[in-house]
C-alpha cells in the first residue's frame, strides 16, 4: 500500500487521508522513514519523529470525527527560517544553533490549523542569504539529481525534499528568488505570492521589505491548496501584512487561458542566457500557444539594474536586522571576552559565516554617513522605476514568462569563492522581488546533464490565481511535473 504513498500529490494525498485509505499516522511513517533513508541529500536540519507522529494521530482524531479541513494529515516540511515550537530554529546559522522558539511562526501555525503534520525543517543558506544551499552553517544541501550539483537556494533543503519525495510539500522563503530559483533547479514548482499576503510573523528576518513566505510542491494544484491556507491577513503581529481577505485559490484552477497575453521580455534573452535553457523555455512558450495564449513582446529595460539595486538595499536591511543577535539575550554567546563590545565582536565573528558577514558589512556601509545618499537612496529611486517598468508592461500583457536562472543547477563549489557569480544568477527573479510582484516558477524540461529547467511566470499585484492557473493548465498538456530523478 505504502510503496508508491510519496509519489501521491498533495491533493492526492488529502483525498485517500479524508477517504480514510490511508492515515496520517502511516503517511507520516512513511515520510519520516524516506528522510533517514536519503540523510546524504542534506534537505532536514531538524527532525521529531514523536512530536510528528502526535500530530499524525491528532489529525487522525479529527479525520474520524468529521473535520473536512483541507490538509487533514499531510505531512510537510518547513524551511529553518520559520520558528517552530518544539523544533530548533536555526536559520542554517551557528548564531542560532540548539534555539527552540516559545511559539510558532504564522505560516506555520495557519498550515498546522489546516491539518498539516510537520515532518521537521529543512536545510538553507544562513539567514536564507545564498543561492545554492552551500552557505549553510551545518552541511550543503545536494541536488537529487544529481547530488554532485547544488539544489539553489535559499530555499534549497526545500526544494530537495520535495523533488526526492522526502516530502509531500515544503514551506519556503523568497527575498530575491529563493523559491523559485530552487524550484527551477530541483524540478518542482514554487510560487512566492504579492509582498504582504503571507505573514513575515516568526520568519527571522534578512531583508524586510521583500522577505515573502510561499509553497513549494510538484504541482500548481497542491500550491494553490498551500497557498491558499498561508495567506491573508496578520495585522496584530506584522506591520508588513496587507489587510486582503484569504482567498481559495483552487476555485480559479481549470479555467481556459485561451487569449491570455504572455509577455515576453526581449531582456530576459539576451547573451548570457544559456542555450539549453531557451530550448526549454521557447518549447513550454510554443505549448502555451498551443493552449491558446498569445506572445506579446515587451521591455522591462532596468532588469540589469536589478542587481545592484538588490545587493545594495537588501544587506542594507540585513544589517539592521541581524543587529539583535549579540549573545545578549539568545543565541550563541563566546565563551571568552573581556568586555561588552569584546563580547559582541567574538561572538558575532564566531557566530556568522563568511557570506552574512559580507552582507552585513556591505549593509552597514551604503547606511553609514555620507554614503547613504550616493548608495541606498539612489536605490530606492531605481527600484520605483523598475516596478513602474512592470506597470507599463502590464498594460500589454496579462503574465509574465522567461527564464527563472540563465543556466540549469552547477555544481557544487563551482563558484568557489567568487560570491558575484552567485549574484549573477538572481538577474530574473530580482526585478519581481523588488517589485513585491506574485512569481513562481514550474517544471518545463530539461537542459545540460540533463538537469531541470524552471519557467518563470510572474504577474500583476495579487494576481496569484492567474499564475496558478496558467500554470496548472500547462501540467494539464505536459508531464515535467510528474518526473521524478532516478533513485527516488
Amino acid at each position: 500500500m505504502s510503496g508508491g504513498l510519496h509519489d501521491l500529490t498533495v491533493a492526492a494525498l488529502a483525498k485517500q487521508l479524508k477517504a480514510r485509505e490511508i492515515s496520517a499516522v502511516e503517511a507520516a511513517q512513511h515520510f519520516l522513514a524516506r528522510g533517514k533513508a536519503h540523510a546524504e541529500l542534506g534537505a532536514y536540519l531538524a527532525t521529531n519523529p514523536d512530536l510528528t507522529l502526535t500530530q499524525a494521530r491528532a489529525a487522525d482524531a479529527r479525520i474520524a470525527a468529521g473535520d473536512a479541513a483541507p490538509l487533514l494529515g499531510v505531512p510537510i516540511a518547513h524551511k529553518d527560517i520559520f520558528v517552530t515550537r518544539d523544533f530548533a530554529s536555526t536559520a542554517g546559522s551557528k548564531m542560532l544553533e540548539g534555539y527552540r522558539s516559545p511559539f510558532d511562526a504564522t505560516v506555520v501555525r495557519k498550515l498546522a490549523e489546516a491539518g498539516a503534520v510537520s515532518l521537521g525543517k529543512l536545510n538553507c543558506d544562513e539567514f536564507a542569504m545564498g543561492s545554492s544551499t552551500q552557505n549553510s552553517a551545518y552541511q550543503p544541501a545536494r541536488n537529487p539529481w544529481d547530488t554532485s550539483r547544488i539544489p539553489g537556494g535559499s530555499s534549497g533543503g526545500s526544494a530537495a525534499a520535495v523533488a526526492a519525495r522526502l516530502a509531500p510539500a515544503a514551506t519556503g522563503t523568497d527575498t530575491g528568488g529563493s523559491i523559485r530559483q530552487p524550484a527551477s533547479f530541483c524540478g518542482i514548482t514554487g510560487i512566492k505570492p504579492t509582498y504582504g499576503r503571507a505573514s513575515r510573523y516568526g520568519m527571522i528576518a534578512f531583508a524586510s521589505s521583500q522577505d515573502q513566505a510561499g509553497p513549494m510542491a510538484r504541482t500548481a494544484e497542491d500550491c494553490a491548496l498551500l497557498l491558499s491556507a498561508i495567506c491573508g491577513p496578520d495585522l496584530d503581529r506584522d506591520s508588513t501584512s496587507l489587510d486582503v481577505p484569504a482567498e481559495d485559490f483552487t476555485r480559479g484552477l481549470g479555467a481556459s487561458i485561451s487569449g491570455l497575453r504572455i509577455g515576453i521580455p526581449k531582456e530576459f534573452f539576451g547573451e548570457g542566457l544559456a542555450g539549453d535553457v531557451r530550448a526549454a523555455i521557447d518549447a513550454a512558450l510554443k505549448q502555451y500557444e498551443k493552449l491558446g495564449a498569445k506572445l506579446v513582446e515587451i521591455s522591462l529595460p532596468r532588469t540589469e539594474l536589478s542587481i545592484p539595486v538588490y545587493y545594495i538595499i537588501a544587506p542594507a536591511e540585513a544589517s539592521s536586522n541581524l543587529a539583535r543577535f549579540d549573545g545578549v539575550k539568545f543565541g550563541h554567546r563566546a565563551k571568552q571576552y573581556v568586555d561588552l563590545t569584546d563580547m559582541y565582536r567574538k561572538t558575532r565573528a564566531e557566530g556568522f559565516g563568511d557570506e552574512v558577514k559580507r552582507r552585513i558589512m556591505i549593509g552597514t556601509y551604503v547606511l553609514s554617513h555620507g554614503y547613504y545618499d550616493a548608495y541606498y537612496l539612489q536605490a530606492q529611486k531605481i527600484r520605483r522605476m523598475i516596478a513602474d517598468d512592470f506597470q507599463d508592461a502590464f498594460k500589454l500583457c496579462d503574465v509574465i514568462a522567461g527564464p527563472v536562472a540563465p543556466t540549469v543547477a552547477w555544481k557544487l563549489g563551482e563558484h568557489g569563492n567568487d560570491p558575484l557569480a552567485d549574484y549573477l544568477a538572481d538577474i530574473f527573479t530580482l526585478p519581481g522581488s523588488l517589485a513585491g510582484l506574485p512569481g513562481m516558477s514550474i517544471p518545463v524540461g530539461f537542459g545540460a546533464g540533463n538537469m531541470p529547467v524552471g519557467l518563470q511566470l510572474l504577474g500583476n499585484y495579487f494576481a496569484e490565481g492567474k499564475l496558478l492557473n496558467a500554470a496548472h493548465q500547462f501540467q494539464q498538456a505536459t508531464d515535467f511535473h510528474l518526473r521524478k530523478p532516478e533513485g527516488f
